[in-house]
């Protein structure tokens, strides 16, 4: 039985390993996914979507297990990678994943992260995404204001600058001045990893 939530969701699946891609899409399709696409690569899975855009990317980056990772664009579809550590997690991220799983995650994982992830959520296993920090030797952050928090906490939901003015009922100026004083705080430079790091240290709901 479908929810509701996933009822129209297509999926795109990138895989290299042809037994991998075989598994992940079977796992899916059991799972309730109405709609998978898989290819071996982004030229195939372009091909295969030239009609219909993703709503979801699902990237096994199991196979890159050294040296620089880029993050596939199909469609403009937002990316969750499953890596094997947290070394592949990090290079994932930087890569512009938005979002983080096991290789060994559930279907029933696979399919809600790719649904949290349609509609604009981050989603990531807290007990495997890095720490990154540009002062790792600072374990405690400096502690945030009450509304850098809820800056914070917005920004998990997968909140934009805008979002987060109107929900707070501030300008767009101010709401950006406190996402930077929330990356600051933090010791990151880029939204996911100040929602990695922040979850690492309970500070967010995921």
């Amino acid at each position: 039985m479908h929810d509701d939530a996933t009822l129209e969701l297509h999926i795109a699946l990138l895989a290299e390993d042809p037994l991998v891609r075989g598994a992940l899409a079977r796992a899916l399709s059991d799972a309730g996914a109405p709609r998978v696409t898989p290819g071996s690569s982004v030229g195939e899975l372009e091909t295969a979507l030239a009609e219909s855009a993703p709503d979801a990317l699902l990237w096994d980056a199991g196979l890159h297990a050294a040296g620089p990772l880029e993050a596939p664009e199909v469609g403009g579809a937002p990316v969750l990678a499953l890596v094997p550590d947290e070394a592949v997690a990090e290079r994932a991220l930087e890569a512009g994943a938005r979002g983080l799983l096991p290789r060994d995650a559930s279907a029933a994982q696979l399919l809600a992260g790719l649904t949290a992830l349609a509609h604009g959520l981050l989603v990531f296993e807290p007990s495997l995404a890095p720490l990154r920090s540009s002062t790792p030797h600072r374990t405690v952050p400096e502690a945030l204001t009450p509304r850098e928090r809820e800056v914070l906490q917005l920004l998990a939901e997968g909140a934009s600058n805008k979002d987060i003015a109107q929900r707070l009922a501030i300008s767009e100026h101010t709401a950006k001045f406190h996402v930077n004083a929330v990356l600051a705080k933090l010791g990151v430079q880029r939204r996911t990893e100040a929602v990695v790091r922040a979850a690492r240290l309970g500070w967010v709901t995921l």
